[in-house]
């Protein structure tokens, strides 16, 4: 009897090590994020003595902000020709960076601008560019745009922030990442049909983000357009995305390239290596 039952029990044991195997085996690794190679298809001329630092379309009108001391400013643009068609120059040693259009609570319709080391922002009129006022924050300013409701900021480093544009108080963090791994120089910004494109410093690389979980759901690969420019420096990489909602057209360029390009919507591509 004894020895039934000690069979017994092993042959439970026995059955239930599938089972504990399936339990205990490690998760799959996800997917890799895939990349698309960026298609022009047009391209148009770019001022090379534009340092970009943020690029949007409000409407049918281009507004750009350049950066370097002594060399930042805020420009609207006549997108076909390149053309400079105002412009406000921010003095030595504000260096300028990122922009965002903001409706404020009295109905005035302004551009925000941010500095690099300077903790200070600037509001501008849209229409003029005269500026209405500051507001200040804690860190660096890099790139910045907006979803209709709220401002989202990139200050360098792997997260986003989400600002109430009135008084330029941080609501919510958004770390980004892209396989699990956190992604730093998070640079220029823009809000495309619900998720956030950003320009990641000292890359080709474009990230797209889900602004609900900070995961990089998809690349698009700037190389190809890179290529067509004359030799550049270090520091003339790519930067500045522009979408015209309007007519549903995407459009980058890089500081100091002689071109800015409108560039096909990914659909999927090959995978990352």
């Amino acid at each position: 009897m004894v020895a039934a039952w000690r069979g017994w029990l092993m042959g439970v044991a026995l059955a239930a090590l599938p089972l504990a195997a399936c339990q205990a085996a490690p998760a799959r690794a996800p997917a890799a994020v895939p990349v698309a190679e960026a298609q022009a298809l047009r391209v148009l001329p770019h001022d090379t003595g534009a340092f970009t630092e943020g690029l949007f379309i409000d409407g049918d009108t281009l507004f750009e902000s350049t950066g370097m001391e002594g060399r930042s400013s805020l420009r609207r643009v006549d997108l076909e020709t390149g053309r400079v068609q105002a412009q406000m120059n921010l003095s030595a040693p504000l260096f300028g960076e990122g922009i965002a259009p903001f409706t404020a609570p009295d109905g005035s319709r302004q551009i925000l601008m941010l500095t690099w080391r300077n903790a200070v922002g600037f509001r501008f009129a849209r229409d003029g560019l005269a500026v209405q006022g500051r507001f200040t924050y804690v860190g660096e300013g890099w790139g910045m745009t907006s979803n209709g409701a709220q401002i989202i900021m990139s200050d360098g480093t792997d997260q986003l922030r989400f600002i109430n544009g009135a008084d330029f108080t941080t609501t919510r963090l958004l770390r980004v990442t892209a396989n699990g791994r956190p992604i730093v120089n998070l640079n220029e910004l823009e809000w495309v049909d619900g998720e956030i494109l950003a320009n990641i410093w000292l890359t080709d690389r474009i990230a797209r983000i889900d602004p609900a979980t900070g995961h990089v759901k998809g690349w698009i690969d700037l190389s190809p357009l890179r290529r067509k420019m004359p030799a550049l420096g270090t520091d003339q990489v790519a930067n500045g995305i522009a979408w015209d909602a309007v007519h549903r057209r995407l459009y980058v360029t890089g500081k100091e390239w002689p071109a800015m390009f409108q560039i096909a919507w990914p659909v999927a591509g090959r995978r990352a290596r």
